[in-house]
């Protein structure tokens, strides 16, 4: 199956391809900004499947894009699936890429692909979280392949470039990998704001999560990356939530966002 979904976000109108897309907007200087649910019609992702998602933010833009739920990717004897992800935040806009885990079951295969590119002022907060396999089953690294890139850009280059590529081997769950850890995520934070307040905020709200270990590390030019260990689904979730309200309030003064998903 091959699916599209293309959005063009501005202060005044967002149009839509394919989605569940919330009515709300408003400037960047307040709480609210309009939250697109991105909904795969298939409810999984199969051998075989290329998702293509692109979405641009105009200047003066808040868009945030999130799922209804985590993504399940099934087994296959055939082909990869593969989604490939664009993101266009123009000057003074801001984007928060924002969807629950993905899944691999036993045998599945899957490439993620994520490119961005980060106008001047422009905010970019990207989440990519996975689970190791069906934990509850006792499918852990069982997965046939599980490959994620994540690619961020600006006007002057490179500021990011994050890749990983496994294989279906319990190796990765030992010392210096998963360290038994069956979820993982990397957040990945471009913000005009002063780095270190904002590393320190989401630092010390990945410190107040049990069940979880982690790390934030400063980039070069403009922005920020953690990375974090759960030891399950609820864990993950909060360490996620908890640094996105962080780096929300300290980059852009904004508070929480409720995504309703009970």
């Amino acid at each position: 199956m091959r699916t599209a979904l293309f959005w063009v976000f501005s202060v005044s109108a967002v149009a839509s391809a394919l989605g569940v897309v919330g009515s709300l907007r408003s400037p960047i200087n307040s709480a609210l900004s309009l939250v697109v649910s991105m909904l795969n019609p298939t409810g999984s992702v199969l051998g075989g499947d290329h998702l293509a998602i692109e979405a641009r933010a105009e200047p003066g833009a808040h868009a945030v894009l999130t799922t209804p739920s985590a993504t399940r990717v099934h087994r296959t004897d055939g082909a990869v699936a593969v989604q490939e992800v664009d993101l266009a935040v123009a000057p003074g806009a801001v984007m928060e890429w924002v969807p629950d885990h993905t899944i691999p079951h036993a045998g599945a295969a899957y490439r993620q692909r994520l490119r961005a590119h980060v106008g001047t002022g422009a905010t970019l907060l990207v989440v990519d979280a996975f689970a190791v396999g069906r934990v509850a089953r006792g499918e852990q690294f069982r997965f046939r392949a599980l490959e994620s890139s994540l690619t961020v850009t600006d006007d002057d280059g490179w500021l990011l470039h994050d890749r990983f590529v496994l294989a279906g081997d319990a190796g990765w769950s030992g010392l210096g990998f998963c360290e038994g850890a069956p979820y993982l995520a990397t957040v990945a934070v471009v913000t005009p704001a002063p780095l270190a307040p904002v590393a320190r905020a989401a630092a010390e709200a990945l410190a107040d999560v049990p069940g979880v270990r982690g790390g934030v590390g400063v980039l070069p030019r403009r922005g920020l990356l953690v990375r974090c260990l759960a030891d399950s689904a609820p864990a993950l979730g909060d360490a996620v939530r908890l640094v996105w309200d962080a780096v929300r309030t300290s980059a852009l003064g904004l508070g929480a966002t409720d995504l309703r998903k009970y």
